[in-house]
């Protein structure tokens, strides 16, 4: 298992020292760091590195709140250009979306059952109404220089759809039929 863990160190510096800006602007880059900070790194840490997903473990459904808050909140407009504009806050946001990444895997794998399910589930659900409000919205939301056109905007929200949404959902599917099965066994 700890080669899940050292594969999700060499997934994190590769999010943060890949020129990713150069490929798809600074939308598109900030969005496959923050997807791969919660949807990938975080739980290769917590599979790779049990000890830590003992730490983190909370509440999954309380997990799935939290991340909800920091995701959305980090892409309100000023909140956003803040990170885009300010290295420190940048780090900061960085390190937040990796620590509630941490809550919502380390507690809804270690909680297991219909419980972990219902937290990436909630997870896949909100992830999924943001990249898609992203997507569809008829004006870019953010400043000049957080976001370079309404195109990249978009690549941005459907990044985040086709990283978040899939793997919060099969994950979740994943645990709702361990539990289903599990229950079904003679005991």
């Amino acid at each position: 298992m700890r080669g899940l863990g050292l594969l999700g160190v060499a997934v994190a510096l590769s999010l943060w020292t890949w020129p990713w800006d150069a490929w798809l602007g600074p939308f598109g880059a900030h969005m496959v760091r923050h997807m791969g900070l919660v949807a990938v790194v975080a739980p290769l840490f917590v599979l790779g590195f049990p000890r830590l997903g003992a730490l983190f473990a909370i509440s999954p459904v309380a997990a799935a709140v939290l991340e909800f808050v920091v995701v959305w909140g980090f892409h309100l407009p000023a909140l956003h250009e803040g990170a885009a504009f300010n290295p420190p806050v940048f780090v900061l946001e960085q390190g937040v979306f990796l620590a509630v990444g941490l809550w919502v895997w380390a507690g809804c794998l270690r909680t297991g059952g219909l419980a972990g399910a219902g937290g990436l589930l909630l997870t896949s659900m909100h992830m999924t109404l943001l990249g898609a409000l992203l997507t569809l919205a008829p004006r870019v939301l953010y400043a000049p220089g957080c976001v370079g056109s309404l195109a990249e905007q978009q690549l941005g929200g459907m990044l985040m759809l086709a990283i978040g949404t899939p793997i919060y959902l099969v994950a979740g599917l994943w645990l709702t039929g361990r539990a289903l099965t599990l229950k079904d066994e003679p005991a």
